[in-house]
């Protein structure tokens, strides 16, 4: 970060003093800024950008065209280092007693294997290719194989359940689909074949399924699926011998930088900056999961300023960041092998066989950057594991936590029983931009309880009221200048109908990204007071109230149900609390307790079809739901009501009376 502070000062010949200084510049000279990092970072264009970057006056809404002139391609840029003894990928998990490890020769020839099968499959510029997958490498070589032909990557995990699956996938339809055959969680393996059978009978439009071994234990039989094909079957319609490649061990790792000059190469698609590779999706709140398209441009820049600028990665460092293929953090991850760095992949859960699992990989691998959650940071706590006494952390410098606000207690154990000397970056931004609003800074202090500093580039604010920004006051998370990973459009919304309305209706023509924060005005430092919409966030995991009702509207016991957070006391966390409103004579018996079969029934369908992260905590009777006067539910006045304020009812509510019902409930004070 200081070094591209110098080089800033000496490209324009400036005075930025500190970091505040080079934000401040980085927002106001956006044009200047981008084609800064472009450059500084050393992206790989076919055509590199000439004329305009983009128009800075235009208004975010109206989505502005970055670098027009440009041609690039994502995994050209995560494939320039053809090294055969650099290891690109150490994938690991549960069961797993000794990690794979890819080469980045091996990454390659992989790549450009799966590309041309792809090809053969009829694969093209703009199709959709979906993994219903674990945390595997077959997922990465997938995923850059078809950001070399230019065809968009949508992934979910295997704890996905079927109805999440094609509430999802329904809506892109791709054209091929990787899964694998088994997943380990919890010391044991599970089937995933059959619950892919089910997502596939909604899938018709699927033309070919590839099948990964994941589970060498399990049987991984492609005939038993619908257009079926084992990975290494899949790989040899490429037209390739596929050999296996010899191990690189982890004493070779980095020795020999011998670049592999005899690779075949990989035809590499020269595509705009703002052509698509990445969909992701929103959780779901009101109806089907919004399809967020995101630009390979747009990550490419924004990952490797994050990564190099933000922190101080480079070629040298292990990166590690426990994931799914589900959370945008995966994506994330994968964006580390632009710099020529190792990314390490684990599956399964992070306390098997005990807490040590994860400290134990970094002190194996010696891993420099270790990202996870704030919960699990908790969890540890919790247990009362302490890193530092039982495992040799010397290799790791910096430690990112996301998903949910961080305690400042947390902070304290970080510092006190894993490592003093570590960059423990508190990070946030989330699905919609696939990346980072405020985050790490490897050339700034840690502040208890605070995100270090406003990315760069990225003009967050506090507002109170419409241009209204505040420091040491809390208000609502906006962006107020364009920024390259925006979000290109959402896919089937033909008149970005649903762009505008998600991100630009509550402060007109401004980025609003529904989070509640407060600028520290002496450090710089942002805290994340949590979310100001009404989306599900216990422990971290976002998603919608509308994939619980999804499932519980089956029930023909249940006349109605509303789905809400209860907020905990310290403001940190957040659990889901679903209230039934019971069909017939048992509904109207509101003395009658709630029949625990029937709870248990939901919890399991819950478990089975989403995930277990969506099964409430708390299931309770209710006699009435609040509605608005168009029939929407009203979720966050009870949201706010539970967690212990006082709402004044909307004069838009159809039965106002509803709200008092949810005041003082006895087994919600715990």
């Amino acid at each position: 970060m200081e070094k591209f502070r110098i080089y800033i000062n000496q490209k324009h010949s400036l005075a930025l003093a500190n970091y505040h200084d080079l934000w401040k510049w980085s927002v106001d000279e956006i044009e200047k800024f981008w084609t800064a990092v472009w450059d500084y970072t050393h992206v790989i264009a076919s055509i590199p950008p000439s004329g305009p970057v983009v128009d800075g006056s235009a208004p975010m809404d109206t989505f502005p065209i970055w670098f027009k002139s440009a041609r690039l391609n994502f995994a050209e840029n995560a494939l320039w280092c053809k090294d055969t003894t650099k290891t690109a990928i150490i994938a690991t998990g549960e069961l797993q007693e000794t990690p794979r490890r890819i080469s980045y020769a091996e990454l390659y020839t992989r790549v450009r294997q799966c590309a041309k099968a792809m090809r053969k499959a009829g694969v093209v510029k703009g199709d959709r290719v979906a993994g219903y997958i674990a945390n595997c490498p077959e997922a990465i070589i997938a995923m850059l194989a078809a950001a070399s032909i230019g065809a968009i990557w949508s992934s979910t995990s295997p704890d996905f359940g079927t109805i999440g699956v094609l509430d999802r996938f329904s809506q892109i339809k791709p054209k091929l689909l990787f899964s694998v055959n088994a997943v380990v969680y919890n010391g044991r393996p599970h089937d995933h074949v059959q619950k892919l059978r089910q997502v596939l009978e909604g899938l018709e439009m699927v033309e070919k399924v590839i099948l990964i071994p994941f589970v060498p234990s399990s049987p991984c039989d492609a005939s038993s699926v619908e257009n079926g094909l084992t990975w290494s079957d899949f790989l040899a319609t490429s037209g390739e011998s596929i050999e296996p490649f010899s191990a690189v061990s982890a004493e070779h790792q980095g020795q020999d930088q011998h670049q592999n000059q005899h690779l075949e190469l990989i035809e590499f698609e020269p595509l705009p900056f703002n052509h698509p590779l990445y969909i992701l999706f929103s959780s779901g709140t009101t109806g089907k999961p919004k399809c967020i398209v995101h630009s390979a441009g747009g990550m490419l820049l924004q990952h490797k300023k994050e990564h190099i600028l933000h922190g101080n990665l480079n070629s040298s460092d292990i990166l590690f960041q426990y994931t799914t293929t589900g959370w945008m953090m995966w994506n994330w991850l994968v964006s580390g092998l632009t710099l020529g760095a190792t990314i390490v992949l684990y599956d399964g859960s992070p306390f098997k066989p005990g807490p040590s699992a994860l400290w134990d990989l970094v002190e194996q691998e010696k891993i420099t950057a270790f990202g996870t959650s704030a919960k699990y940071i908790q969890a540890i706590q919790d247990v009362n594991y302490f890193p530092n006494k039982f495992n040799n952390l010397s290799s790791l410098h910096s430690i990112y936590s996301t998903g949910s606000p961080l305690k400042p207690e947390s902070f304290d154990f970080v510092y006190d029983h894993v490592k003093k000397d570590v960059l423990l970056g508190s990070i946030t931004g989330g699905t919609d931009i696939c990346s980072l609003f405020a985050s790490h800074n490897a050339a700034l202090p840690v502040y208890r309880g605070e995100i270090q500093c406003r990315s760069l580039g990225m003009k967050i604010e506090a507002w109170t009221a419409p241009k209204t920004p505040v420091l040491g006051s809390s208000g609502d998370l906006v962006c107020s200048r364009l920024f390259p990973c925006m979000p290109v459009y959402f896919w089937d919304d033909p008149d970005n109908k649903k762009y505008k309305a998600a991100y630009f209706d509550n402060y007109i023509g401004v980025w609003y990204h529904g989070d509640f924060v407060w600028i520290n005005p002496n450090t710089g430092g942002i805290v994340m007071l949590g979310r100001s919409d009404g989306t599900l966030n216990p422990s971290g995991v976002r998603f919608g109230s509308a994939e619980i009702y999804n499932i519980v509207d089956t029930y023909p016991e249940v006349e109605d149900s509303l789905c809400v957070g209860q907020t905990s006391p310290d403001g940190t966390d957040e659990r889901v609390i679903l209230f039934l409103k019971v069909a017939g004579e048992a509904g109207k018996a509101m003395d009658a307790p709630l029949d625990l079969e029937l709870v248990n029934r939901i919890k399991t369908h819950i478990r089975n079809q989403l995930s277990p992260r969506h099964v409430p905590a708390v299931v309770l009777k209710i006699a009435d739901i609040p509605y608005t006067i168009n029939g929407k539910k009203v979720e966050i006045a009870v949201k706010k009501i539970i967690s212990g304020q006082t709402v004044v009812p909307s004069g838009t509510l159809v039965n106002p009376e509803s709200l008092d019902l949810y005041y003082n409930i006895p087994e919600l004070k715990q």
